[in-house]
């Protein structure tokens, strides 16, 4: 087996299904179009082909007739007037009838266009004014000039240039155009005195006649490839068209839904925290024995199992339900003047039992003379409050968690929490900060959670305008920063000094004096 060809899942990935269909599609819909094409190249391009042929024809309809019409007055100067003109009528009506069916061409639907038939009629026309045009090669019969090849020589160069350009889109009437004149014109240059001049026009006339055929020809395929080009963007634009709407529809599909999770989760949510409420209040009155003490010394341990187990549902229900609140837009800040500062550092002492129940030191550094921030105090107090409680779930017994508020270097005010625990690979920080999400370490090592904690802090601040970074590395611990924006910092002004009129009167006479001086 060759080690160097890929492997399936390896390497290149394969092309989806969707996409192989459209290629298979596309390439059964090409090959039909070759064999019902009268070009050879697809039936789509039969009509713009023949389009093409007739708008340069049709734009010439004035034009040729004068170029025609200036040639027979040349002639008429070697050759008696009446043959040229005769010669110019000829070929003139020939170019009208080609005129008339490029008209009839135009009219027609293009739903009910026959190639195969328009062809063959535009070929028959061409081969009618091609022999229009071989008529010249007469006019040698009518002078004894020797000048009159000559002549003929270069209204042949002449009609065999004009006729390439014109039928460049239908490379066959190229040779029906070319071919009558170049035959007759080099019979008359052989067979009329068989001179090397003569021999040499013939020559050069019949290499003319295929350079052009050969110049029509390269027209023509470059015609193909530019109509090649503009299929390839129109199905380009087709399929991104097709695409946005499949992508449109996906993310309304997705935003319904998760409309219709939030509405669930808000509804669900309130509905289990009535009788949530009813179980930690009873279970806290059978923990402390209110009403008696229990005759089973066990079941003070169960009421106090529940009253925990209960309150740890509450703390997710609450979660759930602010979560799905910010993300229903329904969750609305109460803002206000106040002091970061002392809401951190009592949401510190709230859970510093906690934190000596595991072992672990909480080490404040608050900033002083710090200024009031703009905000909603409870939501930051839940912000300041998911961050240490984040921080005591991942630090080990004996470990250290740093808290601290102060100012950053663009001026706004930040919350920093550092813990020493595992930390979190920095592959999986996303999935933390996602909805429901918690890395494999938290998995773990962390106590009970819904993976709400982190995402709740990351969305209030984003309502504030503020920041949320994580930093982490395994083995050395996590750093979680909310960072409040200068802009919601409220700076005091600085001081207004009174002074008296007399002390602003005798300054202002000093200065006066002084710039005399």
């Amino acid at each position: 087996m060759d080690s160097g060809a890929p492997i399936p899942g390896k390497g290149v990935p394969p092309k989806t299904s969707p996409e192989r269909g459209r290629n298979v599609q596309r390439t059964i819909s090409d090959a039909r179009q070759r064999l019902t094409s009268s070009s050879g190249t697809r039936a789509s391009y039969d009509y713009e082909l023949l389009r093409e042929y007739v708008d340069t024809r049709m734009s010439g309809a004035l034009a040729l007739p004068l170029l025609v019409f200036i040639l027979a007055l040349l002639a008429g100067l070697w050759v008696p007037q009446l043959a040229a003109l005769t010669w110019a009528a000829l070929v003139i009506l020939a170019h009208i009838g080609l005129t008339l069916m490029g008209g009839k061409f135009r009219a027609i639907d293009k739903k009910t266009f026959d190639a195969r038939r328009w062809t063959a009629t535009f070929l028959a026309g061409e081969t009618l004014y091609g022999v229009a045009w071989s008529f010249m090669a007469l006019l040698a019969f009518t002078s004894s000039s020797t000048d009159v090849p000559i002549l003929l020589f270069a209204m042949l160069l002449v009609g065999i240039a004009i006729n390439a350009i014109s039928t460049r889109t239908l490379p066959a009437a190229t040779l029906m155009s070319t071919l009558p004149a170049t035959a007759t014109v080099s019979s008359v240059l052989v067979f009329g005195g068989g001179e090397r001049l003569h021999i040499a026009l013939v020559v050069v006339a019949f290499g003319a006649a295929l350079f052009f055929n050969y110049l029509a020809r390269t027209m023509h395929r470059s015609e193909i490839r530019s109509l090649d080009h503009r299929a390839e963007k129109d199905a380009l634009i087709l399929e991104l068209g097709e695409a946005k709407a499949t992508s449109d529809e996906a993310r309304l599909q997705a935003e319904q839904a998760n409309i219709a999770k939030s509405r669930f989760l808000a509804t669900i949510s309130h509905e289990l925290r009535t009788p949530l409420n009813a179980i930690i209040g009873f279970s806290e009155l059978m923990k402390s024995e209110l009403m008696g003490p229990h005759s089973v010394p066990q079941y003070q341990e169960y009421s106090a199992d529940i009253h925990t187990s209960g309150e740890h549902l509450l703390n997710l229900i609450n979660e759930v339900l602010d979560l799905s609140r910010i993300e229903a837009g329904k969750y609305e800040l109460n803002e206000e003047a106040f002091l970061l500062m002392p809401i951190v550092e009592n949401c510190a002492r709230m859970l510093e039992i906690r934190a000596r129940a595991k072992g672990i030191s909480l080490v404040t550094d608050f900033e002083e003379n710090l200024p009031k921030v703009w905000g909603d105090e409870r939501a930051l107090r839940q912000v300041a409050l998911n961050l240490l409680s984040n921080a005591i779930k991942f630090t080990p017994q004996s470990g250290k968690v740093m808290i601290s508020v102060s100012r950053n270097a663009d001026g706004g005010q930040m919350i920093s929490v550092r813990d020493n625990g595992p930390g979190i690979p920095e592959d999986e920080i996303e999935t933390v900060l996602s909805s429901f999400g918690q890395g494999s370490l938290a998995q773990k090592t962390a106590e009970q959670g819904a993976g709400l904690g982190l995402p709740i802090v990351q969305r209030i601040m984003g309502m504030h305008q503020g920041r949320f970074d994580l930093f982490s590395k395994l083995r050395f611990g996590t750093e979680a920063i909310a960072t409040l924006p200068r802009a919601r910092v409220m700076d005091a002004l600085a001081p207004v000094r009174a002074r008296r009129k007399l002390e602003i009167y005798a300054e202002a006479k000093s200065k006066s004096k002084a710039r005399s001086n």
